[in-house]
């Protein structure tokens, strides 16, 4: 018989009662201080796509505005209801790049591997969230057996990246399987999380989730914080039990309209991250095509400006870098502005962040 090891079956932990005290289905919603109208419109988009927060992140909401940035990435909408041509249910082509189950290998030397396909939020605006509605698998030793026997059998992978799902939302006991079980494939040096776990649920970065992720691996943790109300103390001190456990952290971002589309609020973000938590601003990722997320995308013309002024005014370190994850599996493109006026044989003219156009002529050898 299979069984499957969930949080909630773990010993009753602070984190737990974070999750517990949150939403977690449909009907929690009613708990929540909306409208009646509010309420229905949200129930309605939350038969959908599933609705889940702890009671950290929702306690960061300004319940009196209704454009919180907060409340506009977990609380259902009913404009999700409005498919528009064109969006996709597998924006990023997993499922075609999925050789076996629970892994996608879409780049010669990195795999995900999704150990499970729940999480401690559910984002709105989530590329895989068809998925994670459809999936409610949740992780067991078997389920990734046939992943594993596909990476060794594959030299040329470096990196695992855990995804999902949420790795982190999983008990220390399954981390620690999983860390065990990477570790014994000798051609892989990196494992990868990417988790939204020390953003909305940072009381489940304890010593034990550390703990379970040390060993021989080089270990980097890719977090996803979208705006500045979402660095508190406690997301403070949960990067800094990683960053101090030896892990490299990182950043990706979604740039979502109403939420972060402001470069003031895009730099008081990427400032934070790097001198506040010590997270390096890795990625900022233009909207996908997600169904029903139409009303949060902006257009990569107005993303371009962003990142421009953004640059201007960011040290290199605090500036992440603006892409797009093409459709059909073509990978992530930069989307920076180019910088570049003109070109004639070794003289270039480029563009600075003043505004002024400086010449510029290569100097090369034989």
């Amino acid at each position: 018989m299979t069984i499957y090891i969930e949080a909630n079956e773990t010993t009753d932990t602070a984190w737990q009662d974070d999750v517990r005290q949150g939403v977690r289905h449909v009907r929690d919603l009613a708990a929540l201080p909306l409208s009646p109208a509010e309420r229905a419109a949200a129930q309605a988009a939350a038969t959908l796509h599933k609705v889940r927060a702890p009671k950290a992140y929702l306690d960061l909401i300004d319940w009196n505005d209704p454009a919180d940035p907060i409340r506009a990435q977990v609380i259902p909408s009913p404009r999700e209801l409005v498919e528009q041509e064109g969006e996709l249910d597998d924006p990023i082509a997993d499922h075609a790049f999925s050789p076996v189950p629970r892994l996608t290998h879409r780049h010669a030397d990195r795999v995900l591997l999704f150990p499970t396909y729940q999480c401690a939020v559910y984002c709105r605006f989530c590329f895989r969230k068809e998925s994670l509605t459809s999936i409610g698998r949740g992780y067991t030793r078997e389920a990734l057996e046939e992943a594993f026997a596909y990476v060794e059998a594959h030299p040329e992978i470096r990196e695992m990246i855990l995804t999902g799902g949420d790795p982190l939302s999983l008990p220390d006991k399954a981390l620690a399987e999983i860390r065990t079980r990477v570790e014994a494939i000798p051609h892989v040096r990196l494992l990868r999380i990417h988790t939204r776990v020390p953003v909305v649920l940072p009381s489940r970065i304890t010593a034990g989730l550390v703990s379970a992720l040390q060993g021989r691996l080089m270990v980097t943790v890719v977090t996803h914080f979208n705006h500045p109300r979402e660095i508190t103390d406690a997301t403070e001190a949960a990067c800094r039990t990683l960053r101090q456990a030896g892990f490299v952290l990182l950043n990706q971002s979604v740039l979502l309209k109403g939420v972060n589309d402001s470069v003031d609020v895009l730099e008081e973000l990427c400032r934070e991250l790097m001198y506040r938590l010590g997270v390096k601003p890795y990625y900022l990722h233009h909207g996908d095509l997600a169904r029903g997320m139409a009303h949060r995308r902006t257009t990569i013309a107005d993303g371009q400006a962003l990142v421009a002024a953004l640059r201007a005014r960011l040290s290199g370190i605090c500036n992440p870098v603006y892409v797009l994850d093409l459709p059909e599996g073509g990978g992530k493109v930069p989307l920076g502005p180019s910088y570049v006026e003109a070109q004639d044989g070794d003289l270039w003219h480029f563009r600075g962040h003043d505004g002024q156009s400086r010449a510029y002529r290569e100097v090369v050898g034989e």
